[in-house]
């Protein structure tokens, strides 16, 4: 009793001492190994979009991640500035009133007429 691969040897020995199926074989192979090849490359091809379409948000999320860390270092600096305006607008106030509180005149002056 032949085993398995006894049998499959006897049948591809048969088979390719045809020469329809023998081409018939190698035009099979060289289809599937040409469609690898294509499948390969458009793997290849879709995996570049891939990383190009990340790399694009990569770069936009970077990009506003700056753009916000430099407001709130602008909104800082305002306040910053605020706090300054706010404290020479008190001096200049209580200065303003100090010299309204004095009489233009001494209280023992005369006037002019």
């Amino acid at each position: 009793m032949k085993t398995v691969l006894e049998r499959a040897k006897s049948l591809i020995n048969k088979l390719a001492a045809d020469p329809k199926i023998r081409c018939g074989t190698l035009s099979t192979v060289a289809v599937l190994f040409f469609l690898q090849l294509y499948f390969v490359r458009e793997l290849l091809a879709a995996e570049l979009l891939f990383a190009l379409g990340f790399g694009v948000f990569f770069v936009l999320g970077g990009l506003f991640y700056a753009i916000g860390a430099i407001s709130e270092r602008g909104f800082d600096w305002t306040e910053l500035g605020v706090r300054v305006i706010a404290s020479s607008a008190r001096r200049g106030y209580a200065a303003l009133e100090e010299i309204s509180r004095k009489p233009f005149r001494h209280p023992r002056s005369e006037s002019g007429l």
